[in-house]
């Protein structure tokens, strides 16, 4: 698999080069390690954000520190009304 990362593509490089700096490993292993730990961050975000015990306000200020330029996590208020 290649990665282009001419032209309009040159930032990928600097993304891939934060990557292996962050893991301290090369880039090939990088994009890899990467790839395997987003989903279960991901995952891992939904579920804290989804706690009973936090406040709607706390969940807010969580969805908007874990948001990326990538992915972005939003929480709703929802209000039910049952009537007899």
């Amino acid at each position: 698999m290649r990665i282009r990362t001419d032209g309009d593509y040159a930032y990928r490089n600097s993304a891939i080069e934060r990557a292996a700096d962050f893991y301290d490993c090369n880039k090939t292993k990088a994009v890899v390690s990467a790839c395997e730990d987003v989903p279960l961050l991901v995952a891992a975000a939904r579920q804290v954000l989804e706690r009973d015990d936090l406040t709607h306000e706390q969940r807010q200020e969580i969805a908007e520190t874990l948001s990326t330029r990538v992915t972005s996590f939003k929480v709703k208020k929802a209000v039910t009304v049952d009537r007899d």
